[in-house]
């Protein structure tokens, strides 16, 4: 009897040995899932800051997605930011999104393609027929030079807020509306600043609806909107082949730093008008612009970290982009209204709208189908969208000539 004994005393034995290290097991498995959590996993590496800058990057998202504000850009700027702020890894200081940062941003190479695209998909025909809408692009930047002061102000009587002239510069582009251009001079002139200067000036291109019509509505009676412009001119092919290139010789020669932004911009307008680079300016406008326009944003989001992006000094910058941007919209009507003027317009019928005027700032074409839009209101018969063309295509223009003069005049 004494074997039967046995075997249930071994097998008792067998599985308190076995059970003590399970419980041992389990335990040293606990300690090390926790010790994981505290030393490898984000959630217990995650600073406020970052939550932050998540939260932002969501907002940024939702616009994009649910409200269609700029979604081509806002999605790979707010999906880059929230790689950026991912703890731990560093994706945007030393990771894929750093690479992507150093190969187009940090040698200007992204926003000067971008401009070859929007070159290849503009018609400069309705400035080429009504040459005299350049003034209202031109009076539109306004808002950056007015802004440059503005800044400097702020700078010298806000205590806690201080900027440099360059930096100054850098935040007074916004006012061109003009995100690649902002991109581009922020780059030359105050590099840190690139992630702040980009979200602002792409959400309020994004924001154009919204915040230039109650500007234009103020400044114009209901007669001014009513204005009825002549029809333009047909534009011939040869004058279309001609402007880009006496554009690029004559902001190349005035103005030797616009000369980048510029003729980038008339290369690719080059190879839309002159019809015998048909396979070079459809790869410019879809594949090539889409791929940059994708590597742009990652690049930009993977600077909207926390300790970059939440400072007293960005709420300055957005608000001192919103005064850019709105003092742009507001000099390009009264542009308009003094074109309009008898000592400048002796003939009734010849005078602008001044609702074009808004269309100076180089948000195309937002900016001319708000024009156009606010004109309808008035007058359900007068369609000003080809005329807000003129100014909006010279915008672009003017906020890269503006951009190449204070490279030139800082140093940058």
């Amino acid at each position: 009897m004494e074997p039967t004994l046995i075997i249930p005393e071994a097998i008792a034995t067998a599985t308190a040995k076995v059970a003590g290290e399970l419980a041992t097991a389990t335990a040293q498995l606990d300690f090390s899932l926790w010790s994981f959590i505290q030393k490898s996993s984000g959630f217990m590496n995650m600073s406020w800051g970052q939550v932050t800058m998540i939260l932002v990057c969501l907002v940024l998202l939702y616009l994009a997605l649910a409200k269609g504000f700029e979604p081509l850009l806002l999605i790979p700027i707010g999906f880059g930011g929230l790689l950026a702020n991912i703890p731990l890894v560093d994706i945007g200081g030393t990771g894929f999104l750093h690479l992507i940062s150093e190969l187009g941003v940090h040698n200007t190479l992204f926003p000067i393609m971008i401009f070859i695209g929007i070159g290849a998909m503009t018609d400069f025909g309705p400035l080429i027929a009504n040459p005299k809408t350049a003034l209202l692009g031109a009076a539109a930047q306004f808002g950056i030079f007015g802004t440059l002061v503005g800044a400097a102000f702020l700078s010298d009587f806000i205590p806690g807020i201080t900027f440099t002239l360059k930096e100054c510069a850098s935040i007074a582009i916004i006012g061109g509306a003009d995100g690649p251009t902002a991109i581009y001079t922020a780059q030359k002139l105050a590099p840190h600043l690139v992630p702040s200067i980009a979200v602002a000036a792409y959400s309020y291109m994004a924001l154009v609806p919204v915040i230039q019509p109650p500007i234009m509505r103020a400044l114009t009676t209901e007669e001014d909107k009513k204005i009825k412009m002549l029809q333009l001119r047909p534009v011939s092919k040869i004058e279309k082949i001609v402007f880009p290139i006496a554009v690029t010789l004559l902001c190349g020669i005035l103005v030797p730093e616009s000369a980048s932004l510029v003729g980038a911009l008339m290369f690719g307008n080059l190879l839309k008008e002159s019809t015998v680079t048909d396979r070079l300016s459809d790869t410019v406008q879809n594949a090539m612009m889409n791929i940059v326009t994708i590597l742009l944003g990652l690049a930009v989001g993977s600077k909207l970290s926390a300790a970059q992006f939440l400072t007293p000094r960005t709420v300055a910058i957005v608000f001192l982009g919103l005064l850019a941007f709105s003092a742009g919209s507001a000099a390009g009507v009264l542009m308009a209204k003094i074109m309009n003027l008898p000592i400048f317009c002796k003939d009734p019928k010849k005078r602008v709208n001044p609702l074009i005027g808004s269309a100076g700032i180089s948000a195309v074409p937002m900016a001319a189908r708000v024009s156009n839009n606010v004109g309808l209101e008035s007058d359900p018969n007068n369609f000003l969208l080809m005329h807000a063309m003129g100014p909006n295509v010279s915008g672009v223009i003017g906020s890269a000539v503006a951009s190449g003069v204070l490279i030139s005049i800082l140093g940058g």
